[in-house]
């Protein structure tokens, strides 16, 4: 069982081969344009997309040793996602299924995000928690099986990646800024500065909030010292990734106590986040849990994780047909 993976819900360009749940390629093309905006720009996203995905696919079957005509199915990213991005990859996968006349899986993003976990060992076990995060999501995710998944807890307005790269922008950091604010929190005192935390019920998260107050601070701040920032960068580095943290996991205790589950995982491009990696594998030590985190080149955007996620689907006979259309929001 050979299944060809496409990515392309963002600003990433992706292809992967697994055969037989095993990964034997995974290529992944980084769209570097949209450094000079500030953030992605979607019609730029779709162009590069047309641009990368047909050497990405070539150079992954070719790192896989495997030809078109030995794939037994092709997947893509249904959903959630850029919608001019998501439409080259589905219109991609489509046409090589229907060359190919091969069946087509469609894989909702942030269940693959999930089960980029199953990639490679160790494997968590059935049911586990497992905090989604990334630019546009943050979500506690009750998993029963592979393809059996309950969002209990989620953000009610900004996800935390966006965030971290919010934060980063107000103190003049190039995009993307959450990787700049996790390198320079290394070398800064967490506890410098405090900021108020949201009181969210129930497993939710809210990050506007924290995002406001983060904005008033570097004006009050700057009027008092216009090289504040310059000066005092690598603790206002450590503090803001400190609160943010401490939101996050915050709630996964909270879910953790209340569910009972003691295998807890994260998953999404946040989750590349050194502090946050670091401070989950702490809280897991102190509270007995047995922590799940996935290699870094699983964190972020790829195909791998599509194929995984479209291995369990072939698994149960999960196809699509050739009227499937993206979704720029997609759920569970």
């Amino acid at each position: 069982m050979t299944i060809l993976a496409i990515e392309s819900s963002c600003d990433e360009t992706s292809a992967a081969v697994v055969s037989n749940g095993q990964v034997r390629s995974n290529v992944v093309a980084t769209q570097l344009i949209h450094r000079l905006y500030g953030g992605v720009v979607p019609e730029l996203a779709s162009r590069a997309h047309q641009q990368h995905i047909v050497p990405v696919v070539a150079e992954a079957l070719n790192d896989a040793k495997v030809a078109k005509k030995d794939l037994q199915a092709i997947a893509f990213t249904r959903g959630p996602g850029l919608l001019g991005a998501l439409l080259v990859g589905t219109s991609f996968a489509k046409s090589l299924a229907l060359g190919l006349d091969v069946p087509l899986i469609e894989v909702n993003h942030m269940q693959a995000h999930v089960l980029a976990h199953f990639i490679e060992a160790p494997r968590p076990q059935f049911p586990f928690l497992c905090l989604t995060v990334s630019g546009g999501h943050t979500q506690i995710v009750l998993v029963r099986d592979y393809l059996d998944m309950e969002i209990i807890g989620q953000t009610l307005d900004d996800a935390v990646g966006e965030a971290f790269d919010k934060t980063a922008k107000l103190m003049g950091l190039p995009y993307p800024g959450g990787p700049l604010i996790d390198r320079y929190a290394q070398a800064g005192n967490p506890l410098a500065f405090e900021f108020p935390l949201p009181e969210i019920p129930d497993l939710n998260y809210s990050f506007s909030g924290i995002k406001t107050s983060f904005m008033y601070f570097l004006q009050k701040k700057t009027k008092e010292n216009p090289a504040f920032v310059e000066e005092q960068r690598d603790d206002i580095c450590a503090s803001i990734q400190h609160s943010l943290i401490h939101i996050l996991l915050r709630k996964v205790r909270k879910a953790a106590q209340q569910t009972g589950i003691r295998e807890i995982a994260i998953a999404g491009g946040v989750s590349a986040n050194s502090g946050l990696r670091k401070a989950l594998q702490d809280t897991g030590d102190k509270l007995g849990w047995t922590v799940h985190i996935p290699r870094f080149e699983y964190c972020t955007d790829n195909a791998a994780m599509i194929a995984m996620a479209a291995h369990y689907k072939y698994l149960q006979s999960d196809f699509t047909d050739q009227t499937v259309s993206p979704l720029a929001r997609m759920v569970f």
